[in-house]
This record gives C-alpha cells, structure tokens and sequence, in this order.
C-alpha cells in the first residue's frame, strides 16, 4: 500500500538526519530540519528539541501549522525552529524542505569578509550567481521578525549562506535539499583547500560558471538518487529509523 504524503515526508526526513550524522556535519544536538505535508506549505515536519540526528525516528518528528502560533508554546519546539522553518514555511509554499546546518567548510566561507563560493570547479561553479548571502548576523534567530528577514532572503534563491552563522537550503523535495546542501559543504571544501595552499586561485569564466550551473540544474534526477542511495544506506544500517 502506498504511503501517504505526510508518512514518505517522515521517513525521507528521518533518513536526512541519520545521513547528516553520518557524513559528520552535524552540530552536536542543534539545527533543524523540516518538510512541509500540505500543498499550502504551512503543515510542516520538524526535529524535536536537542535530540541528536543520528537517534531521530520517523515517529518523533513533530508536525506544527505554521499558522498557528501555540505550536511555538510545545515544549519540544526550539525557538529558533519555529522563528525560522514556521516564517519560511508560511511564506514561501515552494520550500517543500528547509534545511540549516552549521557544517565546518560552508561556516567557514560565511565568516570571511566577502562571504562567496568562487566558480572553481565543477562543485563550485554549481553555485554561480544562485546563492543569496545575509551579512546581518544579530544573535540567535528567536524571533519571528527575524524568520522573515530570512524568507525574504531565499525568495528567488535555493541557498543562503549566512553571514558569521551557517547556510540555509530550500528545495522542492527532500532529496534535492539533501543533495544540495552536502554538495555546497563539498564545494566550500574544495574552495577552502585551495585557499589554504596560498597560491592563485584559478576561476572559471562567467561563460563557464553559468553553463556548469545550468548543467546542474538539468540533473535533478542525479539529486533525487543520490539521496535514495544514502537513504538506504542507513536503513541498511539501523532500521529503527523508520518506526
């Protein structure tokens, strides 16, 4: 029998926090993950509270409205999740999936001066001209005025890499927000080495930056199966995921 929407958004959620831990780019107990369960967006699925990623089941998510503002009150909401995933999810209803991450490499490139994912190589060039920056960094993001700072910065744009903090991404399925926000760790990786060598960088040319870009975004089946290839990977692993 198939599973309904709201049933394969748990599993697919559950299995991003299980890859993440993984893959070490988690933040010991903090950052969110959500998905929205409804078409208007605001039925949303959200980590509980300091629960580590490598222990989350599909069960202990928690689903909120983001219309309904007693869900900040739950005592396993964080208040920077609902100040941030409740303001993207009521107003932007194409973020089917919102994740933020404080991962090493892309935290790194926000905290420079200039924070900006040069066109290197392939990974990076996927990224030209597609990432909004926020350079307005006050604190933790507790409030809902802050949320839609936020939002506003991703109107237009899949990723945000947020100045002095971590990266945001937006995407229209789990998988592709999956895949996008491992690639861009990836991509500031490759930056962050060549950097380090001290020598000349070597940057791709606009004309090539943009025709890498646009190849990528013709591979979103590349996104979605890359994804479904972890994901079983950590079924395989430890199955209680799915309960």
């Amino acid at each position: 029998m198939a599973l309904s929407i709201e049933e394969q958004a748990r599993i697919d959620l559950a299995a991003t926090f299980r890859i993440v831990a993984h893959l070490g780019m988690h933040e010991a107990v903090a950052n969110h993950f959500s998905a929205a369960v409804s078409a208007d967006g605001k039925q949303f699925l959200i980590n509980p509270k300091w629960k580590h990623f490598s222990r989350i089941r599909a069960s202990d998510l928690l689903l909120l409205n983001a219309d309904d503002s007693a869900c900040a009150a739950h005592p396993e909401v964080d208040a920077t999740a609902w100040s941030i995933h409740g303001q993207i999810h009521q107003r932007l209803p194409h973020a089917r999936a919102v994740l933020h991450l404080h991962p090493v490499y892309t935290t790194a490139v926000a905290c420079l001066a200039k924070p900006e994912v040069l066109p290197v190589d392939q990974n990076t060039a996927r990224y030209f001209n597609r990432v909004a920056v926020d350079e307005m960094y006050g604190g933790m993001a507790d409030t809902e005025a802050e949320g839609a700072r936020l939002a506003g910065l991703l109107d237009g744009k899949r990723r945000l890499l947020m100045g002095n903090h971590g990266v945001m991404v937006i995407a229209p399925d789990i998988g592709e927000a999956f895949d996008d926000i491992w690639t861009l760790e990836r991509a500031c990786q490759i930056l962050v080495t060549a950097w380090s060598t001290g020598q000349p960088l070597r940057v791709l040319s606009d004309e090539v930056a943009e025709k890498t870009a646009k190849g990528w975004e013709k591979i979103t089946d590349f996104s979605r199966r890359h994804f479904e290839e972890m994901k079983q990977l950590m079924i395989d692993v430890d199955p209680s995921l799915l309960d």
